[in-house]
Parts: C-alpha cells; sequence; structure tokens
C-alpha cells in the first residue's frame, strides 16, 4: 500500500452520476431500489425453486440456477453503492472500493459469459444429439462446467485488474459514470495506458464479440434442426431456445459496445452502462419464466407450499 501511495496522489474518486437534479435523484433512488429488490427477488426465487423442486433437476435447469446467482452477484456489484448515491450530494468511492468494484463486476461478468456459452452446449446437444444427451451432459460435466466458468472469471478479471492496481493516479479523479467503470478509470491514469488499453479491448471487447458470433452460429444450426421436425416438442425446443438467444443478446450487445469502443472519443454511453448492470439481471429470471412453463409451474407450487405452511396452525 505505501508503494502505491507513494505513485499516486489520488485516494478516492468522484462519480458524476446519472443527474444533478436532486428531484431527479430521488426518483432515482426509487426506481433503483425497486429494480433491485426485484433482481434479488426473482433470481434468488429461480435458484430456491430449482434446488428444492425434484421436477428441475435436470441440466438445463441447473445453469439456470446458477446465471441467476452469477446474475444477483453481478448486480450486487455495484448496484447497492449507487442506489445509496442517490441520497448524497457528493458521490465518492474510495480507491481501493473502486478497484475491489471493477474486480467483481469483471469476475461475475466473465464467469456470466462463459456460463452462457455451457448452456448454449447444453442446448445442442440436447437438439442435435438427444439420444446421447444423458450421457454426455453428466453430472461430472456439469460440475466441469461449473468450475470452468468461476476460473475463467476469475482469469478474466485478474488480467486486467493485475495491472490495473499498479497505475498512478494524480489526478483528476473525476468519473463520469454512476460507477467505477474499467475504461473510464483507466483513462484518468497519469501515464501511458496504450497496452492496458489494447488489454481491455481484447479481454473484454474483443472476446465478447467472438463469444456472441459463435454462440449466435450455434443457435443457427439448432434453429434449423428444430425446423426440419415438427412436433410438439420441437416447439418446446424453439421456446426455449428463444430465450436463450434473447438473453445472450440483452448480456452480449452492450458488454461489446462498452468494451470495445469505449476509448474512442466519445464517452461510454451511461444507458448501456445502466442495461449491463442491473437491467440484464431483471430482465433474465423474468425471459426464463415466462417462457418455460416447467418454472412457472415449478415456482407456483414453491409458492402454495409456503403459503399454505403459514396457514396451517
Amino acid at each position: 500500500m505505501d508503494l502505491l501511495n507513494n505513485r499516486s496522489s489520488v485516494s478516492e474518486f468522484v462519480l458524476v452520476g446519472l443527474s444533478t437534479s436532486q428531484e431527479t435523484q430521488i426518483l432515482f433512488f426509487a426506481i433503483f431500489f425497486l429494480v433491485y429488490v426485484a433482481i434479488i427477488v426473482g433470481n434468488l426465487l429461480i435458484v430456491i425453486s430449482v434446488i428444492v423442486d425434484n421436477h428441475l433437476h435436470s441440466p438445463m435447469y441447473f445453469f439456470l440456477a446458477n446465471l441467476s446467482f452469477f446474475d444477483l452477484c453481478l448486480s450486487s456489484a455495484a448496484t447497492p453503492k449507487v442506489i445509496s448515491d442517490f441520497l448524497r450530494k457528493h458521490k465518492t468511492i474510495s480507491w481501493w472500493g473502486c478497484m475491489t468494484q471493477m474486480f467483481f463486476m469483471h469476475f461475475f461478468g466473465g464467469g456470466e459469459m462463459s456460463l452462457l456459452i455451457a448452456m448454449a452446449v447444453d442446448r445442442y446437444v440436447a437438439i442435435c444429439k438427444p439420444l446421447h444427451y444423458k450421457t454426455i451432459m453428466s453430472h461430472r460435466v456439469l460440475t466441469g462446467f461449473l468450475l470452468l466458468s468461476w476460473v475463467i472469471g476469475l482469469i478474466h478479471t485478474t488480467s486486467q485488474m493485475v495491472f490495473t492496481v499498479g497505475l498512478p493516479f494524480c489526478g483528476p479523479n473525476v468519473l463520469d459514470s454512476f460507477f467505477c467503470d474499467l475504461p473510464l478509470v483507466i483513462k484518468l491514469a497519469c501515464t501511458d495506458t496504450y497496452i492496458l488499453e489494447l488489454l481491455v479491448i481484447v479481454n473484454s471487447g474483443l472476446l465478447s464479440l467472438i463469444c456472441f458470433i459463435l454462440l449466435l452460429i450455434s443457435y443457427v444450426v439448432m434453429l434449423v434442426t428444430i425446423w426440419k421436425h415438427s412436433s410438439s416438442a420441437s416447439s418446446k425446443a424453439l421456446s426455449t431456445l428463444s430465450a436463450h438467444i434473447t438473453v445472450v443478446t440483452l448480456f452480449f450487445g452492450p458488454a461489446i459496445f462498452i468494451y470495445a469502443f469505449s476509448f474512442n472519443s466519445y464517452s461510454v454511453d451511461k444507458f448501456l452502462s445502466v442495461f449491463y448492470s442491473i437491467i440484464t439481471p431483471l430482465l433474465n429470471p423474468i425471459i426464463y419464466t415466462l417462457r418455460n412453463q416447467e418454472m412457472k409451474a415449478a415456482i407456483k407450487r414453491l409458492s402454495n407450499h409456503h403459503i399454505g405452511s403459514w396457514l396451517t396452525p
């Protein structure tokens, strides 16, 4: 820590936020608070349903429960601080707080990216190799995919943060955002950051773009396979697949624009940052529950069970 203090005179960062109007900030506080509560309730409901309902003990719902957990963690990395800042006139975050926030956002973001790929593999095997599905998607394979997601998330964030932590910050220390965003923080460093900027573009932006393209190709292959069949099972697979495609687009779309083009002359769009960190974790459970009859039935059984237990003396 002493070494960092010798190289940097900045001990905290000032966040511009989403608005300077007190009335607007109070409105944002109410909206973000309600959205965050909905994120917690929606994602926890999916996780609990998958754990306690025997009908959902399958690879697809195993991945879905873990995706909800990642969404919950991703939104919790910054949202509570964002909500509390709406009630503050001066929005600041400590140097270590900023670094910690970025570490966990990229950790869970990278893990979720890997998990979405695993979910695509699961759907590919289920649709294109249905007879071998149970053999291929064994418990060992599922555990391996999950552990790999955590490892990739750790590698993804560490490879960027290990260089960011060592940057000297001499001022200014104002971030035109409502949370610590890696490209904006790097721009404030009082040294040449060209190599680190390229690393972020490749590690976050280009990697997201490549994964998104590969996922789209795999989904096209699956859609072609589904269209060759005309059965109720194909209709169910198409409904599930459309939910996956929607979630993948919502996750990778903003991430690509934020990190692939973040070091251009224009600033990062705050709307995309809000969408990526808050709206997507809210929409994911809604999309999966609305498009999945089994999940809706499981949530209904869970709700009826608890309501019945409360009413029974």
